[in-house]
């Protein structure tokens, strides 16, 4: 039997058909256009799962299961999606709404939470029993497995750990408070940093890189400035994995996870952003006596694990 991953995205959503063995045998996306009525994403996403289906070749009776990977507040109990703030939802049965389209059993989870189960599964964490995923994107996503089951507290809003307070009154959160961990170490975070270096520095290789116009900084422009040994581009690295490191070092503290996975396009940077912050690790952590540490890892299944974590819900709600 096969099951189908939903990633409901704020601009994009993917599914794809999974099997057994956590491959996917086909997969399909399509735009979420997000500010639409609720209604008109859930028909797409039924659409999406249909096209999935065709896309992989297998008959549609072989499907057990859907799962959606949702951002916000995602209720696993209810099925009701109770809010994001990317999407028009609000309180929405997005579980009864696709199981009454689609005739198959539906499960939801939090989109962040889903990818961490899916690297916990088939990616980073494979045969692991406790595990943290960090996505540096937009936000500071956070997905955590504890005795191989998805923790996010008493009312599914629980494992926002970009929400910590890293520097009391600092810089401003999306979320209302100041100095979230958010604020520092996610990608728009590090582009805030990056343009402000510049402003403050007019003669760095920053400025050539995005050929004279700031509004073109990205999250590579600092990284790419100080492999070619620009002095402002290699203080912005610095400080920002610094932030970063802060942030996993409080995780490693809380939880003593066997890996701390990080994912996102930051990632992409790979042992450049792995070794200071492991050694920032091994500085700060609590744990420096135990002959047990946590291992910082890259994430292994990029956007794949959003649809295979969401394809694989039904290991952890299904009826036994």
């Amino acid at each position: 039997m096969y099951n189908i991953g939903i990633d409901l995205g704020g601009t994009k959503m993917a599914a794809g058909v999974v099997g057994d063995d956590y491959k996917i045998i086909g997969k399909t996306s399509r735009p979420t256009l997000g500010m639409r009525p609720d209604y008109e994403i859930v028909a797409d996403m039924a659409e999406l799962y249909y096209e999935a289906v065709a896309a992989s070749g297998i008959d549609e009776t072989d499907i057990q299961s859907v799962g959606i990977g949702c951002p916000g507040a995602v209720n696993v109990e209810s099925g009701i999606l109770e809010g994001t703030n990317n999407l028009n939802f609000h309180m929405y049965p997005i579980k009864d709404e696709l199981s009454k389209r689609l005739k198959k059993e539906v499960y939801i989870e939090n989109d962040a939470n889903a990818a961490a189960y899916g690297e916990f599964l088939a990616g980073a964490g494979r045969g692991k029993t406790d595990f943290i995923v960090i996505t540096l994107g937009t936000g500071v996503g956070s997905g955590i497995i504890i005795n191989g089951k998805i923790y996010s507290g008493h009312n599914y809003d629980g494992a926002e750990l970009g929400h910590m307070v890293i520097n009391i009154d600092g810089e401003p959160c999306n979320c209302g408070r100041y100095g979230c961990w958010e604020a520092y170490a996610s990608a728009t975070a590090l582009i805030r940093q990056t343009k402000e270096a510049m402003s403050r520095n007019p003669e760095s290789a920053m400025w050539d890189i995005v050929d004279g116009n700031i509004t073109n900084v990205n999250g590579k422009t600092a990284f790419d400035a100080m492999r070619i040994n620009d002095e402002a581009g290699k203080e912005v690295v610095r400080k920002y994995l610094r932030y970063v490191g802060c942030g996993i070092v409080n995780v490693i503290n809380i939880f003593q996870p066997e890996i701390v996975c990080i994912g996102g396009g930051i990632s992409k940077e790979g042992d450049t952003i792995l070794k200071p912050i492991h050694a920032q690790v091994r500085a700060e952590r609590y744990s420096m006596y135990a002959q047990k540490q946590t291992k910082l890892k890259i994430a292994e299944l990029g956007n794949d694990a959003g649809i295979i974590g969401a394809a694989e819900l039904y290991r952890l709600y299904g009826k036994n």
